[in-house]
C-alpha cells in the first residue's frame, strides 16, 4: 500500500493512517477508497493524487 500525494496542496494520503475524519478507515489502500472521496486540504478529486516512489 503505498502513499499518494496531491499534486496542488502537498496532502499526503497514507494507507496506514486512512482518513478518519471522513471516514476512510485505517488500512485503505488509495485504490479503495470512494470515486466521490477528496482531499481533505484542498477539495481537489483523486485525479489531482500522483503516487509517491
Amino acid at each position: 500500500m503505498g502513499q499518494y500525494e496531491c499534486t496542488a496542496c502537498g496532502y499526503i494520503y497514507d494507507p496506514a493512517e486512512g482518513d478518519p475524519d471522513n471516514g476512510i478507515a485505517p488500512g485503505t489502500p488509495f485504490e479503495e477508497l470512494p470515486e466521490d472521496w477528496t482531499c481533505p486540504m484542498c477539495g481537489l478529486s483523486k485525479d489531482a493524487f500522483e503516487p509517491l516512489s
